[in-house]
């Protein structure tokens, strides 16, 4: 695990926030994003859930050095890391859109930051985001619910002990494919 700054979701959490991801259909086969990875657990738990492709990304070198040490240790295919600030790297090429992205940024990232990360994801010239995708973002039941830039939607939130986890989609038109609304 990295020295500092980093704060790793539970197994319980982890566990739950599959099993949902699972259930919207967003984890096999999926092209996934781990913004703020940390150890890079949960895009690995997605990788080792049948995500072909995941990207890790962190802004710290010992972070990025853990989640390749992690990832050779698993034998996992498909799983790069990249070494950035997560701002930095989403205002960068998209590439192929993605249909997951996993966001859990350390307890003192501020809203701002929180912003920050967000707004990217809603582009739509280069877009991050598949149809369909989903974006998990995970911190304290403290904190509040995001600012949610226009083009992104929350449709759910779960809480599991002092973690909550908001779940949005692309606020397309045409979101007839698009989990229901299951609020806590």
């Amino acid at each position: 695990m990295p020295r500092s700054g980093t704060r790793p979701t539970s197994e319980r959490v982890r566990e739950a926030l599959f099993g949902r991801l699972e259930h919207y259909g967003v984890v096999d086969g999926a092209r996934v994003l781990d913004l703020c990875a940390g150890s890079g657990a949960l895009g690995l738990e997605a990788a080792s859930r049948g995500a072909t492709d995941v990207t890790l990304v962190d802004a710290a070198r010992s972070a990025a050095q853990v989640c390749q040490a992690n990832t050779r240790a698993l034998g996992l295919k498909g799983v790069r890391t990249v070494t950035a600030k997560v701002a930095t790297f989403l205002a960068g090429p998209a590439g192929a859109p993605v249909d997951l992205v996993l966001i859990d940024p350390p307890y003192d990232v501020d809203e701002a930051g929180i912003v920050a990360m967000l707004e990217p994801l809603a582009r739509t010239q280069d877009p991050w985001l598949a149809p369909g995708a989903v974006i998990a973002l995970e911190r304290s039941t403290r904190s509040p619910e995001p600012s949610w830039p226009k083009g992104l939607r929350r449709f759910s939130e779960k809480k599991y002990g002092e973690t909550a986890v908001w779940f949005a989609e692309p606020d397309a038109e045409d979101a007839d494919d698009a989990p229901a609304d299951d609020q806590v």
